[in-house]
C-alpha cells in the first residue's frame, strides 16, 4: 500500500468502495496512476462508487493456494457499473461457485486483513437478467488498424539470420545448477552454427538477473564470467517482447553492425528449484505485495487466462474439447521426439478427465515445468552463408504493443498481447498465412495457442472451435503443422526458445520422424500476457 493507492485498499473501513478519477475527463481510471490514459490529463481525484459491478469472468481454483485462502476459491474480475471499463480482480463470496454466470449482478463486501480492507463481490439479492458483458476497447478482428506504418522500407530483418541452436539436457527435477544447463546449451548451439566461444561478441538473455526463482540462470554477467566472452554488447531484462525479445533485441544489435554473433538464451530449473523449497534448502521471499491480483488469490497466468478462456467459450461457443485438440496434438509429435518429457499416449477422455487446476483449465491444459536451456545464435547474414549450416533467414517479425499491459484490464476474449504483435507482423512481410508451413506458437497453456492460432489469421477470430475440430488441420500432415517438437505442453516450458530451436529444426530438415516435408516458412511465436512477440523464418528458395 503507498499514498498514490491507500484510498483504494482503506475504503473498506466506512464500506465505500473508492476508484481513481480523471478530474478532466471523469474516466475511472485502475490501477491508479498519476495522467489519465484517455486524456491524458493531470488532474486525479477519488470518486465514491456505488459498489455493484458485472461478473466479467470467473475461475474455480483447485490448485493454488495462499495462507488463508485455501482452494477452492473463486478467482474473478468484476466490472463496475460507473465505468464497466474499470475491471477489478477479487474473490466472489456468500455463494455456490456453481451458481456463478457470466452477466451477474454483485455487490461489494469488504474483509478487513490487517491495515488493508480487501473488496470481495458476492451475488446481488435481485438479479434479473444478465447484464451485458464488458466489450474491449479494439475489438480482436481490427487490430490491424492500430499497427504502426514501417518507418522505412528498408528492414533490419535481412541483415540477420540464425546460425546456430543447442538444447541442454531436459527433464524433470535434474538436480543441476541452472548455469550448468546454460553453458551446455550454449556450448552445443555454438558448435552448431560452427563458430567457437570467441567468435562471439554479443550476448541476450531472457529475463536477465533478478528475483526470478527457477526462472532463470543469473543473468548475462553470470554467462560472460564463466566463459570470458568479452562482448561488445550484451543485454537482459524481462519487459521485452515475450521470451523470445533476447532474440529479437539481438536482430537489432547485429543489423546496427553492434555485434556480428550474438549468443542468446533461456534457461529454467523450475522443477529443480521446486524441490530445494519443498526441501526447505531455498526459502521463498515474503513480505507484502504490490500486485492488484495476488491478493485474491490470483497468483498465476492461469487464472487470467482460465476467465478469458471462458469468455471465448462465451461468445464463440468454444469448448474444452477445443482446447484439448491441442493437447492432443502435442503430445503426438512428443512421442516422435526423444527429448520430450511426455510421450506416452494421451486420449480425449484422458484429458477431458484430469484433476482441473482452474476452470476450465485441467492439468493437460497446463505446460510442464521443466529443467533445461535452449541456446540460439544470431548472425550477420553477410557472413551466416560461410558457416557450417545454411542459414535460416528472418522474413519479419511483430512487437508493437497495443492491448493494454495489465493482466486484468486487458484483453477480454485472448490471450493479451498476442493480437497486436500478430498483426504487427504481417505488416512486414508480403508473406501470408497461408504461406507457413509449420507454426511453433506458444502454449504455456492451451488457450495461449488458440489465441496465437486465430490472432495470426490461421482461422477466422472466433472460429478455432471448428479449425481445431479432430485435430486434424494441426497434425503434421494437416493445414498448419502446430508445435512439431510437443509443445511446452508435452516438451517442456522452454518458455518459447524451444519454439524457435524447432522452427529453426524443422526448416533444416532435421527434425527426424517428425520432420514437416518441405517446411520453407515458419512462423515462431513467444509469450503474451508479458509482451509478446512473434517472427516469421524461412530459408532461401
Amino acid at each position: 500500500m503507498t499514498e498514490q493507492n491507500r484510498f483504494f485498499w482503506t475504503a473498506g473501513a466506512d464500506g465505500i468502495l473508492r476508484i481513481q478519477e480523471c478530474e478532466s475527463c471523469s474516466a475511472l481510471i485502475h490501477p491508479p496512476q498519476p495522467v489519465c490514459r484517455y486524456c491524458r490529463g493531470h488532474r486525479m481525484g477519488v470518486r465514491e462508487v456505488s459498489g455493484t459491478a458485472t461478473l466479467a469472468g470467473f475461475t474455480v481454483n483447485h490448485r493454488f493456494g495462499l495462507p488463508g485462502l485455501p482452494p477452492p476459491y473463486v478467482v474473478a474480475q468484476v466490472a463496475i457499473d460507473e465505468d464497466p471499463r474499470v475491471r477489478l480482480t477479487t474473490n466472489i463470496v456468500d455463494c455456490d461457485p456453481g451458481t456463478l454466470e457470466l452477466g451477474q449482478r454483485l455487490e461489494v463486501v469488504f474483509r478487513q486483513d490487517d491495515d488493508v480492507w480487501l473488496p470481495l463481490f458476492r451475488p446481488a439479492a435481485e438479479q434479473g437478467a444478465p447484464a451485458r458483458l464488458p466489450v474491449d476497447e479494439i475489438e480482436p478482428g481490427d487490430f490491424w488498424k492500430h499497427v504502426r506504418p514501417m518507418v522505412t522500407r528498408e528492414k533490419f530483418e535481412d541483415r540477420v539470420a540464425l546460425t546456430g541452436v543447442g538444447m541442454s539436457e531436459i527433464g524433470r527435477r535434474l538436480m543441476r545448477g541452472p548455469l550448468d544447463l546454460t553453458i551446455e546449451a550454449c556450448e552445443r548451439a555454438v558448435a552448431d552454427a560452427g563458430l567457437t566461444l570467441d567468435d562471439i561478441d554479443g550476448i541476450a538473455s531472457y529475463p536477465g538477473a533478478g528475483q526470478v526463482g527457477g526462472f532463470g540462470e543469473g543473468g548475462v554477467l553470470t554467462v560472460e564470467a564463466a566463459l570470458g566472452l568479452n562482448p561488445t554488447w550484451h543485454n537482459g531484462g524481462i519487459e521485452t517482447f515475450g521470451p523470445g525479445g533476447s532474440v529479437i533485441a539481438a536482430m537489432i544489435a547485429v543489423s546496427s553492425g553492434l555485434a556480428r554473433h550474438v549468443l542468446c538464451y533461456r534457461t529454467l530449473w523450475e522443477a529443480t528449484h521446486g524441490e530445494l523449497m519443498k526441501n526447505g534448502e531455498i526459502r521463498p521471499s515474503g513480505g507484502r505485495t504490490a500486485s492488484w491480483m495476488m491478493p485474491f488469490g490470483g497468483i498465476s497466468a492461469a487464472h487470467t487466462l482460465a476467465q478469458n478462456a471462458q469468455r471465448h467459450f462465451h461468445r464463440y461457443g468454444t469448448t474444452r474439447e477445443t482446447l484439448g485438440w491441442i493437447a492432443l496434438n502435442q503430445r503426438a509429435n512428443a512421442a516422435l521426439n526423444p527429448t520430450a518429457i511426455y510421450r506416452d499416449p494421451m486420449t480425449m477422455d484422458d484429458y477431458l478427465n484430469a484433476r482441473a487446476i482452474t476452470t476450465p483449465f485441467g492439468l493437460y491444459d497446463c505446460d510442464v515445468p521443466c529443467d533445461g536451456s535452449v541456446a540460439v545464435i544470431v548472425s550477420a547474414v553477410d557472413s551466416a552463408r560461410d558457416l557450417a549450416k545454411p542459414p535460416v533467414l528472418v522474413e519479419a517479425v511483430g512487437t508493437q504493443i497495443i492491448e493494454r499491459i495489465e493482466w486484468d484490464q486487458s484483453t477480454l476474449t485472448h490471450e493479451p498481447q498476442v493480437l497486436g504483435p500478430a498483426a504487427h507482423l504481417w505488416s512486414r512481410t508480403d508473406l501470408r498465412p497461408e504461406d507457413v508451413d509449420v507454426a511453433e506458437l506458444y502454449d504455456g497453456f492451451t488457450f495461449n495457442c488458440l489465441s496465437w492460432i486465430e490472432a495470426l489469421g490461421f482461422c477466422g477470430i472466433g472460429e478455432a472451435k471448428d479449425f481445431l475440430d479432430g485435430g486434424h488441420n494441426i497434425a503434421r500432415d494437416g493445414a498448419l503443422p502446430l508445435n512439431t517438437h510437443g509443445g511446452q505442453l508435452s516438451h517442456g516450458r522452454t518458455h518459447g526458445m524451444g519454439l524457435i530451436h524447432e522452427a529453426v529444426v524443422q526448416l533444416r530438415g532435421e527434425g527426424g520422424d517428425r520432420q514437416v516435408p518441405g517446411a520453407r516458412v515458419a512462423v515462431a511465436a513467444t509469450g503474451g500476457l508479458s509482451p509478446g512477440g512473434a517472427m516469421l523464418l524461412r530459408v532461401d528458395s
